[in-house]
C-alpha cells in the first residue's frame, strides 16, 4: 500500500475510534475529579486522590494532579485512568504518550495501558514498572504497542505510589502504522532435508542476531526475520541451494558474514579500516521482548579505538555437516556507521501473528532456542544436551495442530533446561480453576492433604487418588511433569502437584479414590471448582494457624508467607520478648522475609553470589561473570530466642535467598526439606503469536561458592509428611519444630 493510500485508511479508521476524554485536562472544575477520567474505589479508600489543578503544568491552564498517602496498606495505590473501546483501533500499532513529573520522597508513578479481549483477558499489558517516573522535572512517557483484532477495550492509566504527588499533562493515544493479518499455513511435518535447512538457518540466526555487530543487523526487526527466514530456507534441495538462500537472506543485515561448504575455508574477507571498532557487550541478555519488570540484563554495542592490535578473527562454526558460516564478532566503524557500509532496509510491514500458522511455530522455536543456546548459565550443571532439543522441537512444532499443543511443545523445551524459573504462558491463559480440596504428594502417593468446610463431602484428608477426569493418575503425572522445568525432583512435584489440582474447561472434577479409613475400596467423587484463593488458611496443603500465633508458652508463630509489613511492625515486640520463635518459609515471602533476618544477628549479613553472564561469544565460549550481592545491616531489637524456620520444596528464588542467608549465617535450624534449588533474576520475554517464556538469566552461588542449582537449602532437621499424619489432620513439620523448641 502506498503512503497516500495508508494515510486515507488511517483517516478513514479514526472516524470510528473513541478518543481519550479530555486528554490535556482543560475542562471540569478545579479541585475536581477531572471529567472523563476515574479512581478506583480501592485506591481513594486507601487515601489517594486526583483532581484538576491550574499552574505549572505542561501545556494549556490546567492538568491533572494525583495525591499519595504514605500509609496505603500493601500493594495499593493512587490510579487515575480512563476506558475506551478498541473500535478503530484494531490492527493498528499504537502510541500511548503523556507528559509526568513526581515529588515527594519515595514517590513513584507509571503509566499504564492495557488490552483487553471481549471475554475479560488480557491481550497485553505495560506499566512502566521497569522504568518508574521518579523525576521532578516535566519529562513525556511513550508506550507503543500492536492491538490485535479481538481487542474489545483499550484501558489505559497513571498510578502513583507513595506519599508525594504526581501531575500529568497532555494525554494522546496515536495510531502509527497498520497492522496485516499473517497468513495461516497449515500442520505439515517436516522432510530431513527441511529439518536440516532449518538447523542451519537457527544456528545462523543466533549467531548474527547477538553477536554480529553491524548497523544493518542492529536495526533488524529480528522476530519477523526468524518468520521470514523459515519460510524461505525450509525448502530448499541441496546444501548448495540452502547456501545460496542464506546468503540472499542475510546478506542484507550481515554483510560480512561467509558461508562456505566446510571442506574449503574460503579467504578471509578484508575489511574496510576505521579509527574505531564496534563489539558487542551483553550482561545476560538484554531482550527487546522481555517482560521483566526492572530488568537487570543489557546487550549493547560498544566502540574502541581501534589501535594497532589486529582485528579479531571471525567466529567460525558448522551449522550443519558440510555447510560453514564464518561471522566477524567485531566491525570497524566510521562516522557513517560499521564497515562495509551499505543500504538500512526501511521499517518492514506490521504483521499479527498466530501460532495457528506453522511458520511462527517454527521461528518461535528458533528464536527461543538461540536465547537459551548462547545466555543459559546453568548448562554446565543440568548435563542437557541442548542441540538435541531443537530438532525435537522443531519437529513437533511443524505438525502441532494449535496453540494448546504448541504450548506442550515449548514446554518440553524449557523443561530440557531444568530450570524452576523455566514456565511457558499461553497469550490467553485459561481461568484458573480448583477443586475446595487440596492435593499433594505424599510418601509418593498422590493424596488429599485437606477439604474445604462444607465443600468436599465424601473425601477425606488422607485419601489416595487413584485417577483424575477418568485418567490413571500416573499416566497424568507423567503428562503434567513432561513440560515442567525443574531443577529438583522437590520443585517438579510441588508444580505437578498444582497442575493437577487444576481444573479442567468444564469447571468440574471428578476423582477416583482409595479412602484411607478403607484401603483397597474405590469410590468416585465429583466437586465443582471455584477460583482460587491464595494465601487462604484453607487451601494451604497443610493445616496452618493463625498468620501469628502462640503455639505454646513462649513460642510464637509467625508465617512469613502471609504476613504483611504491618503485620511484622506490629509483632515486633512480642518476638523480642519470646523464648522460641518459628518461621514459616513454605511458599514466598514478602519483604517481612529479610526484615526478619535484620533482628537475628548483631552484624550486617549479605545475600548469596549474584553471577551475570558477560558474553562476548557464541555458545557460551568464554563464559565469564560479573559477581555481586547486597548486605542487611542489624536491626533492633536483637531476638536473642531460638529460632526455627520452616521449608520444603515449594520454597524458590527470593524463599531461597532468605533461606540461603539462615544457612550461611547459622541463624536458625531449618526443618522440613529441601528448597527448591532455584534462585536468581527471570528474564521473561515474549515470543511472536503470544506465547511468554520465563527462565533464570543468571547463576547464583551460595555464600561459600559451592552450586546452588539443583541442590537447594537443606535442612538441619529433615522432616516428611507421612499419609497417616495427613489423615490425623497433622502438620507434622510444625508438630516437629515446636518440640524441638520445647526441648531445648
Amino acid at each position: 500500500m502506498n503512503r497516500i493510500g495508508l494515510l486515507l485508511l488511517l483517516a478513514a479508521s479514526a472516524m470510528a475510534q473513541v478518543k481519550p476524554v479530555n486528554p490535556g485536562f482543560e475542562q471540569g472544575e478545579l479541585g475536581a475529579m477531572p471529567p472523563g477520567w476515574s479512581l478506583p474505589t480501592v485506591g481513594a479508600t486507601a487515601g489517594f486522590g486526583a483532581k484538576t489543578v491550574e499552574g505549572n503544568c505542561r501545556s494549556g491552564a490546567r492538568c491533572a494532579m494525583l495525591s499519595g498517602t504514605a500509609n496505603a496498606p500493601q500493594n495499593v495505590f493512587g490510579n487515575l485512568m480512563q476506558v475506551l473501546s478498541a473500535e478503530g483501533y484494531r490492527m493498528r500499532r499504537v502510541r500511548l504518550r503523556a507528559a509526568i513529573r513526581v515529588e515527594g520522597p519515595n514517590t513513584r508513578s507509571q503509566m499504564w495501558l492495557r488490552l483487553d479481549r471481549a471475554d475479560n483477558s488480557m491481550a497485553f499489558l505495560e506499566n512502566m514498572s521497569a522504568n518508574p517516573v521518579i523525576s521532578p522535572e516535566w519529562k513525556t512517557y511513550d508506550i507503543t504497542t500492536s492491538v490485535p483484532g479481538d481487542a474489545s477495550r483499550i484501558v489505559f492509566g497513571f498510578m502513583l505510589f507513595g506519599g508525594g504527588n504526581a501531575w500529568v499533562d497532555d494525554v494522546s493515544l496515536d495510531i502509527l502504522d497498520e497492522i496485516h493479518q499473517d497468513k495461516t499455513e497449515p500442520a505439515r511435518p517436516l522432510t530431513p532435508q527441511g529439518l536440516t535447512n532449518l538447523t542451519a538457518f537457527a544456528r545462523l540466526y543466533g549467531y548474527v542476531r547477538f553477536f554480529h555487530p553491524s548497523d544493518q543487523a542492529a536495526l533488524t526487526d529480528w522476530e519477523s526475520f526468524a518468520i521470514d527466514g523459515v519460510r524461505a530456507v525450509e525448502d530448499a534441495v541441496s546444501l548448495i541451494e540452502l547456501q545460496i538462500r542464506l546468503e540472499r537472506l542475510f546478506q542484507p543485515v550481515a554483510p560480512a558474514v561467509q558461508l562456505f561448504p566446510s571442506s574449503r575455508h574460503p579467504a578471509p574477507v578484508v575489511l574496510p579500516k576505521a579509527a574505531e571498532i564496534i563489539r558487542y557487550r551483553h550482561s545476560g541478555v538484554g531482550l527487546p521482548a522481555s517482560t521483566a519488570p526492572y530488568n537487570i540484563y543489557q546487550s549493547e554495542r560498544t566502540k574502541s579505538p581501534a589501535g594497532g592490535a589486529p582485528m579479531p578473527e571471525p567466529f567460525t562454526a558448522e551449522l550443519v555437516p558440510g555447510l560453514s558460516a564464518s561471522v566477524p564478532l567485531a566491525l570497524y566503524v566510521d562516522s557513517e556507521g560499521t564497515l562495509p557500509h551499505a543500504p538500512r532496509a526501511g521499517a518492514p510491514p506490521l504483521y499479527q501473528r498466530r501460532t495457528e500458522d506453522r511458520g511462527t511455530r517454527l521461528a518461535d522455536v528458533i528464536i527461543a532456542w538461540n536465547v537459551f543456546q548462547h545466555f543459559y548459565p546453568y548448562f554446565e550443571v543440568v548435563k542437557t544436551d541442548w542441540p538435541a532439543e531443537l530438532p525435537k522441537a522443531l519437529r513437533t512444532a511443524a505438525t502441532d495442530s494449535g496453540p494448546d499443543e504448541f504450548e506442550n511443545t515449548l514446554g518440553r523445551l524449557v523443561a530440557a533446561l531444568k530450570d524452576g524459573h523455566g514456565r511457558v504462558t499461553s497469550a490467553r491463559p485459561k481461568p484458573m480453576m480448583v477443586p475446595p480440596l487440596t492435593l499433594d504428594w505424599i510418601e509418593g502417593q498422590f493424596v488429599v492433604t485437606r477439604v474445604q468446610s462444607g465443600k468436599s463431602e465424601g473425601i477425606a484428608p488422607g485419601d489416595r487418588i487413584l485417577k483424575i477426569d477418568g485418567k490413571p493418575i500416573d499416566q497424568a503425572a507423567a503428562e503434567a511433569r513432561s513440560v515442567i522445568s525443574g531443577a529438583t525432583d522437590q520443585w517438579i512435584r510441588w508444580r505437578s502437584a498444582s497442575a493437577l489440582s487444576t481444573c479442567n474447561s468444564t469447571a468440574r472434577m471428578t476423582l477416583e479414590v482409595e479412602p484411607f479409613s478403607n484401603p483397597g475400596a474405590a469410590r468416585t467423587v465429583e466437586f465443582t471448582c471455584g477460583a482460587p484463593k491464595l494465601k487462604d488458611m484453607e487451601t494451604y496443603t497443610e493445616p496452618r494457624p493463625e498468620k501469628i500465633a502462640e503455639l505454646a508458652p513462649g513460642i510464637l508463630y509467625v508465617d512469613l508467607d502471609r504476613v504483611t509489613v504491618a503485620d511484622w511492625t506490629a509483632v515486633v515486640p512480642r518476638l523480642e520478648k519470646a523464648a522460641g520463635i518459628i518461621f514459616d518459609m513454605r511458599g514466598y515471602p514478602g519483604q517481612p522475609g529479610t526484615l526478619a533476618l535484620t533482628h537475628l544477628t548483631a552484624n550486617t549479613i549479605r545475600s548469596a553470589r549474584w553471577n551475570v553472564p558477560q558474553v562476548s561469544k557464541p555458545d557460551r565460549v568464554d563464559f565469564a561473570f560479573h559477581e555481586s550481592g547486597w548486605d542487611l545491616p542489624p536491626a533492633k531489637p536483637y531476638f536473642s530466642g531460638r529460632h526455627v524456620f520452616l521449608t520444603d520444596g515449594r520454597a524458590i528464588s527470593y524463599a531461597e535467598t532468605v533461606m540461603g542467608i539462615v544457612e550461611n549465617y547459622k541463624l536458625g535450624d531449618i526443618v522440613g526439606g529441601p528448597t527448591a534449588g532455584t534462585n536468581g533474576n527471570v528474564n521473561p520475554f515474549r515470543l511472536p503469536g503470544g506465547f511468554t517464556v520465563s527462565w533464570t538469566g543468571m547463576k547464583v552461588l551460595k555464600h561459600d561458592g559451592s552450586q546452588h542449582h539443583g541442590i537447594g537449602i537443606q535442612p538441619t532437621i529433615p522432616v516428611s509428611r507421612t499419609r497417616k499424619g495427613v489423615a490425623e489432620g497433622k502438620d507434622e513439620i510444625l508438630l516437629r519444630a515446636v518440640e524441638f523448641l520445647k526441648a531445648r
